[in-house]
């Protein structure tokens, strides 16, 4: 079973409006809201592609209730430990007249040692046969060092990890063999204590550094330049489709979803890259996540490249 894990999920507000201005009513255009929260919109994926998996996670209030009850509707099984404040409510707002969007992410609700405790109980029951794809920030009250716990609990019970998440304590998961880790171009660099981005070829070199210390397998989101794809064999790179962006907020959840469910069926590498590539750009073009319906045309954009083969 590929379980995914979301330790800060949130109800997304997308807000068109035509201009916004101080101290008045801004009446909207329209306005949708949207379950999310980066491990929910890989389980929305993944189910989408036909492969079942549970969410897990912590959260509490109404807007989880709502979250729970998407989930249900979707079919997508779901088992999240529950807290006293209320799961958080973000808001973006795209103000037409500026072509500008405003993005309010709010921290999310407060989280005790009693519940960090519970969720790492449910972690103790996965094994070998099991896929553990943890997604996003942390509430208030969980420490980044909780990805060190869950990476030996991975390494005990066997089951492959993922992990998508911007804290450097990433680095430290390493020695317990991660199965992907898929960091975008910007938290690589700052995990190598870099202030900008560097080029390709270093780009390349961090990724390969992650392989050397025990990752196994690294997906790199360049945002609109596309992807990098390295394991211990070979380093792919794809490019980004073209289209009119929409929204960006779940196209790294959606690259994410799309290959590590090609990985699970055993899709070849460089088809994996393009198809994962191609659904994150449809993601990007609309107000939520792909339905992979127009993923093939898109696919037609993307060339995947063999950059390298290790030992030859």
């Amino acid at each position: 079973m590929i379980y995914t894990l979301t330790l800060n999920p949130a109800i997304d507000l997308f807000i068109d409006t035509k201009t916004m201005q101080p101290n008045v009513v801004n009446r909207t255009e329209s306005y949708d809201i949207q379950a999310n929260g980066k491990g929910v919109n890989v389980s929305f994926i993944l189910k989408r592609l036909g492969i079942e998996n549970k969410a897990l996670g912590i959260g509490g209030g109404f807007t989880l209730n709502y979250i729970e009850e998407v989930l249900d509707q979707a079919e997508i099984a779901n088992d999240f430990v529950h807290v006293k404040d209320p799961t958080r409510i973000n808001v973006f707002t795209r103000v037409q007249d500026e072509n500008q969007e405003y993005k309010l992410v709010n921290k999310g609700p407060k989280t005790d040692a009693s519940q960090i405790e519970q969720l790492l109980t449910k972690l103790r029951q996965l094994n070998q046969n099991d896929v553990l794809s943890l997604s996003g920030s942390f509430s208030e009250g969980i420490k980044p060092d909780i990805l060190v716990e869950i990476a030996k609990i991975a390494e005990i019970n066997h089951f492959k990890l993922v992990l998508d998440t911007s804290y450097s304590e990433v680095m430290d998961t390493l020695r317990y063999r991660p199965y992907l880790i898929k960091p975008n171009d910007h938290e690589l660099s700052s995990w190598f204590g870099l202030d900008q981005v560097p080029g390709r070829e270093k780009l390349i070199a961090m990724g390969e550094t992650l392989i050397k210390r025990g990752a196994r397998n690294v997906l790199i989101s360049l945002g609109s330049e596309g992807a990098l794809f390295i394991n211990d064999t070979e380093v792919l790179y794809g490019n980004a489709a073209k289209g009119e962006v929409v929204n960006t907020a779940g196209s790294g959840d959606t690259m994410l979803g799309a290959f590590l469910g090609g990985l699970i069926v055993g899709l070849d590498g460089q088809a994996n890259l393009k198809r994962a590539l191609a659904a994150g750009s449809d993601t990007a073009f609309q107000s939520w996540i792909t339905d992979f319906k127009n993923v093939p045309n898109l696919e037609a954009q993307i060339q995947i490249q063999l950059i390298e083969e290790w030992g030859k």
